[in-house]
């Protein structure tokens, strides 16, 4: 009888157990689905450009509702926190450097459009005074600057997840290599060299989209650290989409990287004809994409080879501590 009552006890306080998990963790999940459906109602009361902290907790309370919140903040947390260091350094630029470049890049785009700024032509051609269907669909490809790599990241992490330290490694390596070039380079817009006289007079039509969309920047960190209009070449736009489109072909094979490649072209036409960018600064962050996809693996496993070595160092002095205490 008295082991029947123990097998009992033991059975009970497991059930119990398992019975407050269980409540625990649906209570999560409809904090979870609760929270996502806060940030969307917010989004849609008041639309904002998605930066990748909101991003970060947007997504927090998603995978909440699917159980998943912490393995999700374990995995992206760390990428978006670098993001935002990286950020809160491009935000120090105009401190540390006010000497503004304006002539380089409307050089070169002279240049490559053979005597005319592609911006002015491509308004000439499709800017009419007002916003078209064309100008919102080009500028919400632009708010997808940070959403894209974010959703292609946690796709990564669930279906190629031995490529994701080499992803998170490209996207950081570009942007700490703009973050240099930003602060040796400050590099003045279309629209600012617009604004100073120094060509001819173009609008920015992610401007009038953003009225027209009713968009506002409410406050969030982000917005807080990131504020330099100085900041255009290399394009990291650009950068960011021609990684999205690579990183594509390379692991989901190239039907798929076909239909991911309209991603960059959408890019590299629209924040020209916006007078976001010019094209030089496009080819610049083609070109450092490309150099951030080759060089990672070469980052990454430096990167591991040191904690290695760190980790090795921090055995030997315990396992040598032990000795001489023995």
């Amino acid at each position: 009888m008295v082991i029947y009552l123990k097998v009992y006890s033991v059975l009970l306080s497991e059930y119990v157990r398992k019975w407050d998990d269980m409540k625990y963790n649906i209570s999560l999940r409809i904090v979870g689905m609760l929270g996502a459906l806060f940030c969307i109602a917010l989004y849609l009361r008041e639309p904002s450009f998605p930066t990748p902290d909101k991003l970060l907790v947007f997504l927090t309370f998603v995978f909440m509702a699917f159980g998943q919140g912490w393995q999700f903040f374990r995995r992206l947390a760390p990428f978006v926190a670098l993001l935002l260091v990286y950020e809160s350094f491009r935000g120090l630029v105009p401190r540390l450097n006010d000497n503004v470049n304006f002539a380089f890049m409307i050089d070169a785009d002279r240049l490559l459009g053979f005597g005319s700024l592609p911006t002015t032509a491509l308004q000439g051609w499709l800017w009419h005074g007002h916003v078209q269907w064309y100008d919102f669909a080009l500028y919400l490809v632009y708010m997808l600057h940070f959403v894209l790599p974010l959703a292609l990241a946690l796709v990564v992490w669930k279906l190629r997840e031995r490529e994701y330290w080499r992803y998170i490694t490209t996207f950081l390596t570009v942007s700490f290599a703009g973050f240099l070039t930003f602060l040796a380079f400050p590099a003045a817009p279309p629209w600012m060299a617009s604004d100073q006289a120094y060509i001819q007079p173009i609008t920015r039509v992610s401007s009038q989209v953003w009225a027209a969309l009713g968009v506002h920047d409410f406050p969030s960190l982000y917005n807080r650290i990131s504020p330099n209009p100085v900041a255009a070449m290399p394009s990291l736009h650009a950068a960011y989409s021609t990684l999205f489109a690579l990183f594509v072909f390379k692991l989901f094979g190239k039907k798929w990287g076909l239909l991911a490649s309209l991603y960059p072209v959408m890019i590299y036409f629209g924040t020209v004809y916006q007078g976001e960018h010019y094209l030089i600064d496009e080819i610049a962050g083609g070109l450092y994409a490309a150099g951030a996809f080759v060089a990672a693996p070469y980052i990454l496993r430096a990167i591991q080879g040191l904690w290695l070595r760190l980790q090795e160092d921090e055995w030997i002095a315990e396992h040598g501590m032990a000795e001489v205490e023995a």
